[in-house]
This record gives C-alpha cells, sequence and structure tokens, in this order.
C-alpha cells in the first residue's frame, strides 16, 4: 500500500470555508529575541505526567525558537544530560536547577530565578 502524501501547509483545523477568496497563508510574526539580561526566566523542577522521573524546567524566554533551541542545547551540553525544547520551553532532564541557574548567571541571563 502506498503511504499518503503529507501535506506542507498546516491548516489549523480548518476543514472548509466558505470565503471564495480564502487561502491558508499564515501571518508571519517575527518576535526579536530580547537580550540576555532582560530575559525573565523561571527554573523549576517538575515531575508531572513523566513516570516519576525528575525534570528541570526553564520558561518565560522570549524571543526566536531558534535561540531558544541554542540556549537549550548549551544548557544540556553543560548539564551533560538529555532534554529536548517543546512549547516555548527547555527541558533537562534530572534535577539540575542550582547548576543551570549558576551558568544562566554567569551567561549574562541575571533575572532569571528558582521556583
Amino acid at each position: 500500500m502506498k503511504k499518503k502524501a503529507k501535506s506542507d501547509i498546516k491548516t489549523d483545523g480548518i476543514v472548509f470555508s466558505t470565503d471564495p477568496s480564502f487561502s491558508f497563508a499564515h501571518e508571519q510574526t517575527s518576535l526579536e529575541t530580547l537580550p540576555e539580561a532582560q530575559q525573565k526566566l523561571k527554573i523549576k523542577l517538575d515531575t508531572k505526567q513523566r513516570a516519576g522521573k525528575a525534570v528541570t524546567l526553564i520558561q518565560g524566554f522570549t524571543g526566536k525558537n531558534e535561540d531558544l533551541e541554542q540556549l537549550g542545547k548549551k544548557l544540556k551540553n553543560f548539564c551533560g544530560s538529555g532534554g529536548s525544547v517543546k512549547d516555548e520551553e527547555v527541558i533537562v532532564q534530572g534535577d539540575h536547577r542550582d547548576k543551570i541557574l549558576q551558568w544562566l548567571h554567569k551567561n549574562g541571563y541575571t533575572k532569571a530565578s528558582k521556583l
């Protein structure tokens, strides 16, 4: 059997429109990344829906997704741990709150805080 080809266009749940001039063109919002000193990052420990495993969440980043991906990669490398960047937050496996807070302060994120 052939697999169905996935469309490159995301419809955001729209199935049908009566507007003859309707198109799926999405608005591009270019969010500028704030400087490190203005970022209000929050660091917290989370175990909900993770089978009891602890992860460190870094939330509150304002800026482009590429910059958040780079920050996540740097933090995961520094902690020597796995993780991901999802839903505008960095997830680092394990309890690394103190370590991440020190790294963020050292690298100019002065408004970062632990919850």
